[in-house]
């Protein structure tokens, strides 16, 4: 089974090309040209995996974050003598 995945990753470049469908043409096609944009609209934030039960989906997330922030703005800065 190992040996299988192996083969399949060690194509040559003449197998992969010969794959590819006739209409699928790149050879004008630019690497990584929206890969900025893409990433300026994205941001993605591991959590541990204690909390992925606590944080089922991006919307729980969202929600408590919303909420300490609510929090927050409602409470003063407390400094501690550490911060000074």
């Amino acid at each position: 089974m190992g040996q299988n995945k192996l083969k399949k990753a060690n194509k040559t470049k003449k197998a992969r090309h010969q794959d590819m469908r006739k209409e699928y043409d790149f050879s004008k096609g630019v690497r990584g040209k929206y890969a900025k944009r893409f990433a300026a609209g994205t941001n993605l934030v591991a959590i541990s995996p204690e909390l992925v039960e606590l944080f089922p989906d991006s919307e729980s997330v969202n929600q408590a974050l919303r909420a300490l922030y609510e929090i927050a703005q409602r409470r003063p800065l407390v400094r501690t003598l550490a911060s000074k």
